[in-house]
């Protein structure tokens, strides 16, 4: 199957869904009045998409790889952040 658009490549369809799951629990009263860890979390699972979607859009290869590099890496910052929430309750 060849990949037309960014919305086919299975991880971006990750990205979207982890991005969606931040989101929810972002919006209940206690954790949105932690307005730099809310916004922190939800950055980074925008930017998962983001560079994954922008990745495509490249003009070679390498420059498909670092963009999911920097995708990869925003999941990790998602992964600390929710630590984070977690160790405040």
């Amino acid at each position: 199957m060849r990949i037309e658009r960014f919305e086919d490549i299975e991880a971006w369809q990750l990205a979207r869904e982890l991005t969606h799951k931040v989101y929810d629990p972002t919006k209940k009263v206690k954790f949105a009045s932690d307005f730099r860890l809310k916004g922190q979390i939800q950055d980074a699972a925008g930017s998962s998409m983001h560079n994954i979607a922008e990745g495509f859009d490249s003009e070679t290869n390498p420059e498909f790889v670092r963009f999911l590099r920097y995708a990869k890496r925003s999941c990790t910052e998602v992964q600390s952040e929710l630590y984070v929430a977690l160790d405040q309750q």
